[in-house]
């Protein structure tokens, strides 16, 4: 195999990979702009000085000032936890296109509020506004990851998955930018910040649109009894006949995992909340939850909603050139994670990349820690010059490549893992934890981060590397690699032990099933099974 090629559970037409498959995974991605702009532009509006004056930032004192940022920021996170649970509700009655369009609208009522706000009125249309369009892309972080990974063939899920990344990114790189446009080109007047709050109407508007257009999820219809139309729309999504061989075997798995987990679990509502009972699906709940608290442990949200503080702590002051450095860490996260989508994801494969972005990662931090306690830069003193030291320049560079080992990482693949490790009855169910679990942990990052930079000054760099060494061992003993595993195969994925040759087991599983299905219908079963069983002995032994 080149580095390239894909590694396939079966053989597949060329036609499964049509642009049809990809047009949904990017109409349904503009929710991820959304996301990924509501995450970035906060921190330098807040910084606007058009924004501080007229809220009248500088009568407060700096502990109060902090605890109403981090106020303005974390109700964000808040909605967001809520809106993911709630997508459980939606998605069950509604199904994920129509899930869609509701947290589309809710998103946009949220940020048309925020629009409302003045000197008189105050913030309160800002934090009301926010709390609404949390909830809305709290809805949408749940519903996407899975409607992309229901629709993928195996082989590109996570470059699929991983174009909801690329949107996330796409919209913190306007969300980093636009404050730096708006400071440099325009009077420092309400029309200045008010930009920023308005280009949040753009990628909601587009998802709003956009789910006009795409298809219903087909696993989500057939399990739903709506065989007719699930058929029609899958037939279309893989470009192929309904009785070309693909389909037919895609159906057979299908259906053959809605029957085994109606007989073990059950069909309803509840149903995937008695499966909890099961220490399997248990364990899994559990991964997704500590993936996503190890990703915001990274200090990656800290970075995303603070980046002014951030910037200062090492020695960047002046706002220009804080939005300009901002700007530039956004440039670098989009252009990795095009890296990322294209290649790394389903090539090098995730658990290889969750090992590297924490090793990588955490020395970066602890010199970034180490340069601020020797300097003593974290006093966070204002000058106007801007300038930096030999030891401020390493530090940044620092910064960068931390930014280069997380960014193809930890930044995406925790959403690719979990939009895959859950069954059909449980999927659902278990990305609204997973989710849930991430606006979580975001929300107590953004929520502290202020007081934390006041308080610990270095300190809060040593604690961001100390849990991504941590994350290397938990990714090592307990999280499988999920590339080119079927859906429908995840229950035997987990099943597999050492964690850490599942994925080479069970590959070779599936080939001598596709070997000896293969063997049977031409007479040579014997002969096919024996070299099959050579071939997984082979795998197991490395």
């Amino acid at each position: 195999m080149t580095l390239l090629a894909l590694k396939e559970d079966r053989p597949t037409p060329k036609a499964v990979y049509n642009w049809r498959v990809y047009a949904c995974a990017a109409v349904s991605s503009f929710a991820s702009c959304m996301i990924g702009y509501d995450s970035a532009f906060i921190g330098t509006t807040l910084a606007l000085p058009s924004f501080t004056k007229e809220f009248d930032f500088s009568s407060y004192d700096p502990d109060d000032l902090a605890l109403l940022q981090a106020n303005i920021v974390s109700v964000y996170q808040a909605g967001a936890f809520f809106g993911s649970l709630f997508a459980y509700c939606t998605s069950h009655f509604l199904g994920r296109r129509k899930s869609l369009f509701v947290f589309a609208a809710v998103f946009l009522l949220g940020a048309g509020i925020m629009l409302a706000a003045s000197a008189e009125r105050g913030l309160a249309p800002i934090l009301a506004g926010r709390v609404l369009a949390g909830i809305g892309v709290g809805g949408a972080s749940n519903m996407v990851p899975i409607y992309i990974s229901e629709l993928a063939p195996p082989a590109v899920r996570g470059r699929l998955v991983g174009i909801y990344e690329l949107g996330w990114q796409i919209g913190g790189l306007v969300g980093f930018w636009i404050n730096y446009g708006v400071n440099t080109t325009l009077a420092p007047t309400r029309s200045q910040w008010m930009i920023p709050f308005a280009v949040q109407l753009i990628p909601g508007g587009l998802l709003l649109i956009g789910v006009f257009w795409i298809k219903e999820s087909p696993r989500w219809l057939f399990a739903n009894g709506r065989r007719e139309e699930a058929m029609k729309i899958l037939c279309w999504i893989r470009n192929l006949e309904p009785t070309d061989q693909y389909i037919l075997e895609e159906v057979k798995y299908i259906d053959r995992d809605i029957e085994r987990f109606e007989r073990d679990v059950g069909k309803g509502f509840w149903k995937p909340f008695l499966a909890l009972k099961q220490p399997k699906v248990q364990w899994r709940f559990f991964l997704g939850g500590m993936l996503f608290l190890l990703q915001n442990g990274s200090g990656i949200n800290a970075i995303n909603y603070y980046s002014p503080t951030v910037f200062r702590s090492i020695g960047i002051t002046g706002t220009n050139t804080g939005f300009l450095t901002t700007g530039v860490f956004g440039v670098v996260k989009t252009v990795l994670t095009v890296i990322w989508l294209l290649w790394l994801v389903d090539h090098v494969g995730r658990r290889r990349m969750l090992f590297i972005g924490a090793a990588g990662g955490s020395l970066c931090m602890w010199f970034i820690g180490a340069y601020i306690k020797v300097a003593g830069s974290g006093s966070f003193s204002s000058s106007s010059s801007g300038g930096l030291s030999g030891g401020g320049i390493a530090a940044m560079f620092f910064f960068y490549l931390w930014t280069a080992f997380y960014t193809p990482s930890w930044n995406g693949t925790p959403w690719v893992v979990n939009s895959e490790m859950f069954d059909q009855n449980t999927r659902s169910l278990g990305q609204a934890s997973a989710s849930a679990n991430n606006w979580f942990w975001n929300f107590v990052v953004s929520r502290f981060t202020p007081q934390m930079f006041l308080k610990m000054s270095y300190g809060v760099y040593f604690f961001f590397a100390s849990l991504m060494i941590l994350s290397i061992g938990f990714v090592f003993y307990f999280v499988p690699e999920t590339k080119s595993i079927p859906l429908e195969s995840m229950d035997r994925l987990f099943e597999i032990k050492p964690v850490r040759k599942a994925n080479k087991v069970l590959m070779a599983e599936l080939g001598m099933q596709e070997v000896g299905a293969a063997g049977a219908e031409d007479g040579s079963v014997s002969t096919v099974d024996e070299k099959a069983r050579g071939h997984l002995e082979r795998t197991e032994r490395v």
